[in-house]
């Protein structure tokens, strides 16, 4: 088993080192803001970046975005500045290609192996260890780090060069934001139509168009329940960085750009804690319908 160092512990991160812990890796983290006592009783707390990562075989971090990557990594007493040449680090964020490209030209002058690995999948995924993570940088050091990602994983995706992880990352969350904006609409005009939302979503459970997303979030909308598992602010900024990947490779994403619209009228609407899903109240709002009745 590895000596670990996890840096940021949020929701994704508790879930991630929390099935590390149960594999029987030796944990050591850090967080930005205090921890409950809970979490700091299944795990060894550092005092700073340094001292988190001194010693470890392998740094990992799920952060909540460029800037963040920024302060915790790439300051001047960050990861890259305090981390020992023989540890793998391993980026578990969803953040732009630009940032990506900067962690992997910092560490690779000091000699550190990096992976850019950002997960798809939400609170229950991450506590389960159920994450799908994509993957990019050397191949050698992905398969010398599958022992540390397997037990948070339910598949490993190896997408080439540095990078490639985080290019991937932007390329699903596309597609998992258009399905949010497809459901929110097709339920608001199903239920102006007068059909029976129960039934819609029974067609959607079995279609060629099926998706998990469908049955998950249908029901909880019907339910009126839009607590968090991966909040809206969240997704916001994903859309903002899947605008910005393809504006700057001259790739024209008109469903994204209609879905970051609602996702920042939900987030002005003071829905950004609320569940990703809340998107879809602007929706119903616009169409004059309650979804829950």
């Amino acid at each position: 088993m590895s000596a670990i160092a996890f840096i940021g512990m949020g929701t994704m991160g508790q879930g991630m080192v929390f099935n590390l812990v149960a594999a029987g890796h030796e944990i050591t983290v850090w967080n930005r803001s205090p921890l409950p006592h809970d979490v700091l009783e299944r795990v060894r707390l550092a005092a700073s970046i340094a001292e988190a990562v001194a010693g470890a075989e392998f740094v990992m971090y799920a952060l909540a975005d460029d800037v963040a990557v920024h302060d915790v990594a790439l300051s001047p007493q960050g990861i890259a500045a305090s981390v020992d040449a023989s540890t793998i680090v391993i980026d578990l964020s969803t953040i732009s290609p630009e940032t990506s490209a900067v962690e992997a030209a910092a560490f690779a002058a000091r000699g550190v192996r990096f992976l850019d690995a950002p997960v798809f999948g939400s609170k229950e995924e991450a506590a389960n260890g159920g994450l799908w993570i994509v993957v990019g940088g050397d191949e050698a050091t992905f398969e010398s780090s599958k022992s540390v990602l397997e037990p948070i994983s339910a598949t490993l995706h190896y997408m080439g060069p540095a990078g490639n992880g985080a290019k991937m990352k932007l390329v699903g969350n596309l597609v998992v934001a258009a399905q949010l904006e497809a459901l929110g609409e097709s339920l608001s005009l199903a239920k102006k139509a007068g059909l029976n939302l129960d039934d819609v979503l029974g067609v959607f459970e079995v279609t060629d168009f099926r998706s998990p997303i469908f049955n998950g979030v249908g029901s909880a909308v019907l339910a009126d329940d839009y607590s968090p598992n991966f909040a809206l602010k969240l997704m916001l900024k994903d859309g903002n960085l899947v605008r910005n990947f393809a504006d700057s490779l001259g790739v024209h994403v008109p469903a994204t750009l209609a879905t970051v619209s609602t996702l920042e009228r939900a987030f002005s609407a003071g829905y950004g804690e609320e569940n990703a899903s809340a998107l879809i109240k602007v929706l119903a709002s616009d169409a004059g319908v309650n979804l829950a009745e």
